[in-house]
């Protein structure tokens, strides 16, 4: 027996009781973005997972290749029928069994799919306002760069800007160096070059930002690096934006006092559609 909300059921009645993925965070995820019956970025996506599940030491299914992820994905948003463009989530979490130190290595999968409105990443003109986020940090180390399910410092910072009535916040290592939003990676214009921090910051390793710094270095006249930022390089920004394999790219518009064009962002979004054939 267990108590579920104040009434005594059977174990066998809530799943959740043993899943490792909800008990301990020990599970891993991919959020895809399906446009016309193609997943986007589909080999990045794949072997992030790959890569995800080895650095905390899942064991890989023999059948589990490319093909049958992404045959998943698809088989579910055909039927459906929001095939012509999706959000997709694949959570890959360690079997049943064990505290801490699990039974075995064994995984198990749950792919859930939503519509998305568009095909095309839009660029939205609304004013959009960011802080940092200071109560918790992300430690530098290479479990920040892979995509668990332990995001409770998201989660918190995520109310934080709610409450605060900000549309996102930025996150810093445990060095106090910006690293990432909430929701996505940061890239900050000055001048002429375009910056985002490195993974070894322990920012995730994003797929939309690897498809942007590849876009950015064909944008001429602009230089693309991937450095170090502090919270006092933000006011020496021209813009500054947010990437996401969902959202695309995301302007930020003010921070504190200090307002941001939005060029070079814009001139990627264009890019980005150009890459969908849909432009």
């Amino acid at each position: 027996m267990i108590n579920f909300n104040g009434t005594l059921v059977t174990q066998e009645s809530n799943i959740l009781t043993q899943n490792r993925g909800f008990l301990y965070g020990d599970a891993v995820f991919e959020t895809v973005k399906i446009v016309n019956s193609k997943v986007l970025y589909l080999e990045d996506h794949y072997f992030r997972l790959m890569a995800s599940m080895r650095v905390v030491r899942m064991e890989i299914p023999m059948h589990f290749t490319m093909e049958y992820f992404e045959e998943q994905l698809l088989v579910l948003v055909d039927k459906m029928g929001i095939s012509e463009s999706a959000r997709v989530r694949i959570t890959v979490f360690r079997n049943d069994g064990g505290y801490y130190l699990p039974i075995d290595q064994t995984v198990s999968f749950l792919v859930h799919a939503t519509a998305l409105d568009t095909i095309l990443y839009s660029f939205e003109e609304k004013d959009y306002e960011v802080d940092l986020f200071k109560d918790f940090y992300i430690t530098k180390q290479l479990l920040s760069s892979i995509k668990s399910t332990n995001r409770m410092l998201n989660v918190t910072a995520s109310i934080f800007a709610n409450e605060n009535g900000l549309d996102n916040c930025l996150l810093l290592n445990d060095v106090k160096n910006v690293i990432e939003a909430i929701q996505g990676n940061i890239f900050m214009v000055v001048g002429e070059r375009l910056v985002t921090p490195p993974v070894s910051e322990g920012c995730l390793n994003g797929v939309m930002r690897k498809q942007v710094l590849n876009l950015a270095k064909t944008i001429q006249g602009l230089e693309v690096a991937e450095e170090i930022i502090s919270p006092f390089d933000l006011q020496k920004a021209d813009e500054l934006f947010i990437t996401n394999v969902i959202k695309g790219i995301q302007p930020i518009t003010r921070y504190r006092k200090k307002t941001f064009k939005t060029n070079v962002s814009r001139q990627l979004v264009e890019k980005l559609n150009e890459l969908l054939g849909t432009s």
